[in-house]
């Protein structure tokens, strides 16, 4: 089994990677390249990084983005996970996202959402076994490499935070 633990700035490298393999992949999002450090850095929770290591070598990572820059979205954000390829169907994707949901609680925040291609299966099985429902899809939201692609949007709503007035 893996140790989910914190993110820091040294397993970007190793983030970097997975997060290349996920974009080659054609199904993990619509970005085409990687970002530098301080534009992923800049756009992601400090609270909630984390990766997966299996004998000190990361193997995943789960991160959330902030779906809104608005006061009141602040417990509001958007969930990241990849797993290296190599390492798929070990359940690294369900431990850190489990460990990323009790970070997000701890946080503050209330309310996650997933947007994922309709043809990523995987992830959409792994987001529904954590808690995660579909709320609609987004036809055509965006195209790419010239096709005009669907995506799934989920979310899951805290039982402890964001309830009877509890934040």
């Amino acid at each position: 089994m893996v140790d989910v633990e914190k993110m820091h700035h040294e397993d970007w490298g190793a983030v970097r990677i997975i997060y290349s393999e996920g974009i080659a992949t054609g199904n993990a999002t619509f970005e085409k390249e990687v970002p530098e450090w301080e534009d992923w850095d800049g756009s992601h929770l400090h609270d909630c990084r984390l990766v997966a290591k299996d004998g000190g070598r990361v193997v995943g990572w789960a991160a959330l983005t902030p779906v809104s820059s608005r006061c009141t979205y602040s417990g509001a954000a958007e969930v990241s996970v990849y797993v290296a390829i190599s390492e798929r169907g070990r359940g690294i994707g369900k431990a850190l996202l489990r460990s990323l949901i009790t970070e997000s609680e701890r946080a503050g925040i209330w309310t996650l959402q997933a947007s994922m291609f309709s043809e990523n299966i995987a992830s959409i099985v792994l987001h529904k076994a954590c808690g995660f429902r579909e709320v609609g899809v987004r036809e055509r939201i965006g195209r790419m490499r010239g096709v005009w692609r669907d995506t799934v949007l989920m979310e899951r709503r805290s039982k402890v935070i964001g309830i009877d007035g509890i934040f």
